[in-house]
């Protein structure tokens, strides 16, 4: 099977970043079977293959180090751009330098992103509406 590395690293990366925003550090020690909802259990799951901390006793690579590190250092930091910036292109090298976990991951099947739906109205009695398949009457003047 032959993996994008590099758009499979921008498609993790999202959740990688929602993982370690959420729970910090402790990210990578929480146990699968917590209440997390499907995208933190998700990017637990891909911190943990990454960083070879799903196999114990197997030896890390620099690479596996390297993204640990800057997962320490945006868990001090969440919301760091540059830090994810970091995170994606760390994460890019490691699945080029070991093609046997960027074929694993790439198998997995993803949860589905979560919807926002962000609706603005203005004006007086302006109606707000998520989705309409009919006629928004305001009452005014109508017949």
């Amino acid at each position: 099977m032959s993996v994008d590395v590099v758009q499979l690293a921008q498609d993790l990366t999202p959740y990688a970043t929602t993982a370690i925003t959420a729970y910090g550090a402790a990210v990578l020690a929480r146990v699968e079977g917590d209440a997390a909802d499907a995208t933190i259990s998700f990017g637990q799951r891909i911190l943990r293959r990454l960083t070879g901390r799903d196999t114990p006793g197997s030896e890390t690579s620099a690479e596996q180090q390297a993204l640990a590190d800057t997962l320490a250092e945006l868990a001090s930091t969440p919301g760091d751009a540059d830090l994810v910036a970091v995170l994606r292109v760390q994460i890019r090298r490691l699945m080029t330098a070991h093609p046997d976990i960027a074929a694993d991951i790439g198998g997995w099947a993803r949860p589905a992103e979560p919807a926002t739906v962000t609706i603005t109205t203005s004006g007086d009695r302006s109606p707000a509406v998520h989705n309409n398949y009919g006629t928004i009457n305001t009452g005014d003047s109508t017949t």
